[in-house]
């Protein structure tokens, strides 16, 4: 139990200020509170994909919050860059998503993208089916025209002086017609880990679109520079955007991405989340706020053995209207734009205007304006979403509809706390970091004395590599009130190493059972 958490002070406001302090404690400092974070408004979503967000997180037990944000990556894959939200004529955005949930190891990530996305990858194989024979007449055609200009090139140049000017011809022409011969690649829906460089070529294969979603955080790593020593996020910023990449290759004519989409779909270590920040030029160049952060509590050591498992129906209907959706959008060229009903706008005008005032220099959003300067961006998007899962036969020939904006308005408002949770803790002083995993550490294991070197013994290598890392945690707690070091023991004639400082925790940290 966090020492946050609403459970650690139920019941305390029935009782006297001794028996809430104990004699000697005052009332202790909260550590920066972290609030309660709001939990993913699974009802937010359409019916069939809130019933498969519950039964995914109810039979793997796993917050709710992973399978929500991970249900609006796979329908930003299904879209696949081919839909946009015309707001009003003024500007349009696309619907594709980058989400990061946070969550430690052992949380069972990795089932829960494998229930998410498995109709995505049965999509994947549909389509590498049904393009097999155009890839392969493809693949032919370009063998015949190689195949006629080198037998061209050959007769031109053993032909007589009289024939060799329209052999030559012959040749240029048949070897520019081999050069053009394009053969399609398998088509792709989900990639993993990628360069980079190898990103960028992929959406120009996969006509601009392509999707990450991985249960692990190593996207990140390979953006702050894992193959090339510095930061490359070029395609990661346009490719959210939507803005023109473009692909050069040796011995090739350059290629042009005229609207990359790129969907994410990540969950990461908390740790990671709360370091890339340090990516040299993340926030600057505006990475960060391209994302939409979930931090949510793990269920580690409250869950259901005997959950109840995912119904067949559900699974299926998820399966068929999500498949549905990727074969359909997959064979467009051009981009379908949605509208939204007049009252539907009024709707979102509401929430910018709501936005725009929190943007003030004493605006609630102030602390991350980056973030926040895209948040109504970011709704219309998801609306464009819940649009589509709402209607995958024909979304694109309706506009988007009042209570679409309504859910997409509150999904903006979970996302906005958990934003500023997570870059709070990016701009947390690493003294708060530590006071908070150990005073975490105190109130689960109901700690009422402790030594320092017992504190050492029992807390992460990784976090207090040595004893003395834990001194700015100490010294942090002891000034909130939450610890107290009590007076040493009479030194004795006899030497030796002196006694480890011993300390008390306030009360609140051991409530009565």
């Amino acid at each position: 139990m966090s020492p946050h958490d609403p459970e650690l002070w139920a019941g305390f406001d029935e009782m006297t200020p001794e028996d809430i302090t104990g004699p000697g404690w005052d009332e202790p400092v909260p550590l920066n509170p972290r609030g309660q974070l709001p939990a993913f408004p699974v009802d937010a979503l359409p019916d069939w994909l809130a019933a498969m967000t519950a039964g995914v997180a109810e039979e793997t037990q796993t917050p709710v919050d992973l399978a929500g944000c991970l249900a609006l990556a796979v329908i930003g894959t299904a879209a696949g860059g081919r839909v946009t939200v015309n707001v009003r004529g003024q500007w349009s955005e696309p619907v594709n998503l980058y989400t990061a949930v946070a969550l430690p190891p052992g949380n069972r990530k990795s089932a829960v993208f494998g229930l998410m996305t498995k109709p995505l990858l049965a999509a994947e194989k549909a389509l590498i089916d049904l393009t097999a024979p155009q890839r392969a007449e493809a693949a032919a055609s370009a063998r015949i025209a190689k195949a006629a200009a080198e037998r061209a090139e050959k007769m031109a140049a053993n032909a007589d002086a009289d024939k060799l000017a329209g052999l030559t011809a012959q040749a240029i022409s048949l070897a520019e017609a081999a050069e053009r011969a394009v053969v399609p690649v398998e088509p792709q829906l989900v990639a993993d880990d990628i360069t980079a460089e190898s990103l960028t070529s992929l959406l120009a294969q996969q006509d601009g679109r392509i999707s990450i979603l991985s249960p692990e955080g190593e996207i990140f790593e390979i953006i702050a520079g894992r193959y090339s020593g510095v930061p490359n996020m070029g395609i990661f910023l346009k490719g959210h955007a939507g803005d023109m990449a473009r692909v050069n290759r040796q011995a090739r004519d350059p290629q042009y991405i005229e609207n990359p989409a790129i969907t994410m779909g990540l969950a990461v270590q908390p740790d990671v989340l709360d370091s890339i920040g340090q990516i040299k030029g993340a926030d600057g160049r505006g990475l960060l706020a391209r994302f939409l952060y979930s931090k949510p509590q793990s269920l580690v050591g409250y869950r259901n053995l005997t959950p109840e498992l995912l119904s067949p129906e559900t699974a299926g209907t998820y399966a068929q209207k999500l498949g549905c959706l990727a074969l359909t959008l997959a064979g467009w060229t051009e981009t379908a734009e949605l509208s939204l009903t007049p009252e539907a706008d009024a709707v979102l005008l509401a929430y910018q205007r709501v936005t725009e005032s929190r943007l003030r220099k004493d605006g609630s959003l102030a602390p991350i304006v980056n973030w926040a300067s895209k948040r109504d961006g970011a709704v219309a998007r998801i609306a464009g979403l819940l649009h589509l899962a709402a209607h995958p036969e024909d979304a694109w020939t309706r506009p988007i509809a009042t209570e679409t904006m309504a859910a997409a308005t509150r999904l903006g408002d979970y996302f906005t706390a958990h934003a500023l949770d997570v870059f709070n803790a990016m701009k947390a002083d690493p003294a708060q970091e530590a006071a908070h995993t150990v005073l975490t550490h105190l109130s689960e294991t109901r700690t009422a004395t402790f030594t320092k070197r017992d504190l050492f013994r029992a807390m992460p290598r990784s976090e207090f590599p040595a004893m003395g890392d834990l001194d700015p945690a100490l010294n942090l707690l002891e000034e909130h009130g939450w610890i107290r070091q009590q007076p040493p023991p009479p030194r004795t004639t006899r030497g030796g190493r002196p006694p480890s400082p011993r300390y008390e925790t306030h009360p609140r940290l051991t409530p009565a059972a």
